[in-house]
C-alpha cells in the first residue's frame, strides 16, 4: 500500500539530567531534504541519524526537532555558574551593595537567558545514545504509520479519479456517433452555402479525410493504456510517486489532444471535466512517496 510524503511522530527518552523529545514531521518533497534543528545532537550523530532518517522516511521534507528538559532538583548540572556571578554582580553594582543571601534575588536570577540549560548542546552523552536511538525508532514508527493511513486515503482518492476519468472518456466514445452526423451536416450546409455542385463520391471522400483528421481512437486506446498502467504502478511498487507524475502526464497529453480534435461540444465538456479530474490526481501524486 503506498505512503503519503505527510506525517508526524513524537517519542520521548529519559537520559543523563532529564528528559529527551524527539519530534519529527514531513512534507512532500521531490527527494530527502532533511533538517535537524537543534543543537543538541552531537556532531558524530549528525550523519547517522540522517541515514536513519533518509532509510525510513526515504524522502520529502523531514525536520526534526530535539527539545532537552531538566529533572527538576537537578538543575545544578545545568547551571552556568560563570553567568549566574555576572547576573549577581550586576545587580550588587546597580543596588551599591552586595545582597548576599537573597532568595527572591537568586531565584529571579535563574530564570535569566544562559543561567540555567546551559549545557543543553551535551546533553546527549556516548552512554545516552542508546536511549536516544531508541526513541528515535519509536517517532520514527509513528511517522511511518500517520503516512501509511494518510497513504490509504491517497490511494481510495486518485484510482477513483482515474476511474472518473475512464467513465468520461467512455460518455466521449458514445457521442461519436453523434460527431459524425454533426461534421457531415457542417459540410453538407458548407457546399450548399457555396451554391456548388459535388459529385457524391468526392463528397464522401472528403468526409472521410475530415473525419480522419479529427479521429481520436488513438487518443482513446494509449489514454486507457495509461489509466491500466497507472493502476498497475500504485498497486505494485513501494515508492511510485514519482513515475506516477511521469504517467500523469502521459494521461494529460491524450485527454489535451482529444480536447483539440473533438469538434464537439459535448466532448469539449467532457474533457473539461477530464483535465479537471487529472489536475485532482496530479495535486494528490505529488504527496505520494
Amino acid at each position: 500500500m503506498i505512503q503519503s510524503m505527510t506525517g508526524y511522530g513524537k517519542a520521548q527518552a529519559v537520559i543523563s539530567g532529564g528528559t529527551l523529545t524527539i519530534e519529527i514531521r514531513s512534507l512532500n518533497g521531490k527527494n530527502a531534504d532533511i533538517n535537524i534543528k537543534s543543537s543538541l545532537l552531537p556532531k558524530d550523530k549528525d550523519l547517522v541519524v540522517r541515514k536513519m532518517l533518509s532509510d525510513r522516511l526515504v524522502r520529502g521534507t523531514i525536520d526534526m526537532y530535539l527539545s532537552f528538559e531538566a529533572t527538576p532538583g537537578d538543575s545544578s548540572h545545568a547551571i552556568n555558574a560563570e553567568a549566574f556571578k555576572s547576573y549577581w554582580d550586576s545587580v550588587a553594582k546597580a543596588m551599591g551593595t552586595d545582597p548576599h543571601g537573597s532568595e527572591v534575588l537568586a531565584g529571579a536570577i535563574l530564570r535569566l537567558p544562559d543561567v540555567v540549560d546551559a549545557k543543553k548542546a551535551d546533553a546527549i552523552t556516548p552512554e545516552d545514545w542508546p536511549e536516544v536511538e531508541k526513541a528515535l525508532n519509536e517517532a520514527l514508527d509513528q511517522i511511518c504509520t500517520y503516512r501509511a493511513d494518510e497513504g490509504k486515503a491517497l490511494y481510495k482518492d486518485v484510482t477513483s479519479r482515474v476511474e472518473g476519468i475512464l467513465n468520461l472518456y467512455n460518455q466521449v466514445e458514445a457521442l461519436e456517433g453523434e460527431r459524425i452526423e454533426s461534421v457531415k451536416e457542417k459540410l453538407t450546409k458548407s457546399i450548399e452555402d457555396l451554391k456548388v455542385k459535388v459529385m457524391p463520391e468526392r463528397f464522401e471522400q472528403e468526409l472521410i479525410f475530415y473525419l480522419e483528421k479529427y479521429d481520436i481512437n488513438e487518443e482513446k486506446v494509449r489514454l486507457r493504456q495509461h489509466c491500466k498502467y497507472f493502476r498497475e504502478v500504485i498497486d505494485s511498487e513501494p515508492y511510485p510517486g514519482k513515475k506516477l507524475g511521469f504517467i500523469i502526464q502521459e494521461m494529460g497529453r491524450e485527454i489535451n489532444t482529444t480536447g483539440s480534435k473533438a469538434n464537439h461540444a459535448g466532448i469539449q465538456k467532457l474533457v473539461v471535466k477530464m483535465k479537471d479530474e487529472l489536475e485532482k490526481i496530479r495535486e494528490q501524486s505529488m504527496n505520494i512517496l
